[in-house]
């Protein structure tokens, strides 16, 4: 750890230097570019300045302990040792957190796809539960829901609803949301009451800004089409409807919830920029050797990370193996005790690391 902080202070003073530099200082952009690097690792560097300052005192004060003194005096001593020693263990505590690597992705919106998996009808009600889990909880953080797309399932469900959830940090707090969510409860039809079993996928994809990502148009072929389903006087009377196929990867975005061609292609082209985005992160985050990667927040899709049992009242999450027995509340929004937890259970995982 301290060798990664010297690396940080000398790296810190060269970036001063290099900031008062007349021809960087002539080049705005990079300017920016160093003044954002700089203000990274300042909060580092002036901790790491305390934390060894106060190592100082430590072994300063120690050393005056070896003296002969006066008993009073080698109490005050004594007792100046001990505040800084809690100081030091405190300070190198605060340290460790400020090393984990910050996803950049933190601070993004997000785009929240829910799609319905094994269970037929209930499936498709589950999504809808799902959406409505996270719109609540967008609203309680004060962040704005922009549902993007959604396809319509039998009795009131849905086998897809796809939302823009737009706030600062939503990302970093929903990334942990990813994977197949299973529903254990008794549907309205069942006569026997005999408990069902379904599931729905959900992927949580960072909002990409065009410079992180270039996709070549020649690359994406756009069709157009006439919307079906639920919508206002133009469906199926207009060519609304827009759908993406980058032909590299084969990913196809479809779009058809506004009105307005030009809409739905803008917020076509959203998706499938998240979409390729997570895919190459995908593939890179597999060439990282297995003991660097996080317990947490792999965000594997195909991962059954939680179970939302009804009859029991109980949410359990497998990776954490934590247990709420407040199935109303958490599907009402209020999943920051279970979000917290996951946090902190990543943050542990990445500490390791950094040790």
């Amino acid at each position: 750890m301290l060798e990664k902080l010297d690396f940080l202070e000398d790296r810190y003073k060269d970036l001063n230097q290099k900031m008062s530099d007349p021809e960087v200082i002539s080049n705005s952009s990079k300017l920016q570019e160093l003044a954002k690097e700089h203000a990274e690792i300042e909060p580092i560097v002036v901790k790491y300045r305390e934390y060894k300052e106060t190592l100082e005192q430590l072994k300063e004060n120690k050393e005056m302990l070896k003296e002969k003194l006066e008993d009073d005096f080698r109490e005050m001593v004594k007792e100046e040792v001990n505040e800084l020693t809690k100081k030091e263990e405190k300070l190198a505590e605060e340290l460790k957190f400020m090393l984990i690597p910050k996803d950049p992705n933190d601070d993004k919106n997000v785009i929240v796809e829910v799609r319905a998996g094994a269970g037929g009808d209930e499936a498709g009600i589950f999504v809808g539960n799902l959406f409505r889990m996270y719109s609540r909880y967008g609203e309680r953080n004060g962040w704005k829901i922009d549902i993007m797309n959604t396809s319509s399932q039998g009795v009131g469900g849905f086998k897809e609803v796809i939302f823009m959830i737009k706030g600062n940090g939503a990302y970093s707090k929903l990334k942990y949301e990813s994977g197949v969510h299973r529903v254990q409860r008794i549907p309205e039809t069942e006569s026997g009451g005999r408990i069902h079993t379904s599931t729905a996928t959900v992927a949580v994809l960072p909002e990409v800004d065009d410079v992180e990502i270039e996709i070549d148009p020649n690359e994406v072929r756009v069709d157009v089409y006439r919307s079906s389903g639920n919508g206002g006087q133009s469906v199926n009377t207009t060519d609304s409807a827009v759908r993406l196929t980058h032909e590299p990867t084969g990913i196809v975005v479809a779009m058809q919830d506004e009105k307005s061609q030009h809409k739905n292609k803008d917020k076509a082209w959203k998706v499938l920029k998240a979409r390729l985005y997570e895919k190459f992160q995908a593939e890179q985050n597999k060439e990282i050797a297995e003991a660097r990667k996080s317990q947490v927040g792999t965000g594997d899709r195909s991962e059954r990370i939680r179970t939302y049992n009804y009859p029991q009242g109980r949410i359990t999450d497998h990776r954490i193996n934590k247990t709420m027995y407040k199935l109303d509340n958490f599907l009402d929004g209020d999943i920051d005790e279970m979000v917290d937890a996951l946090i902190t259970s990543d943050q542990a995982e990445k500490l390791k690391q950094v040790e």
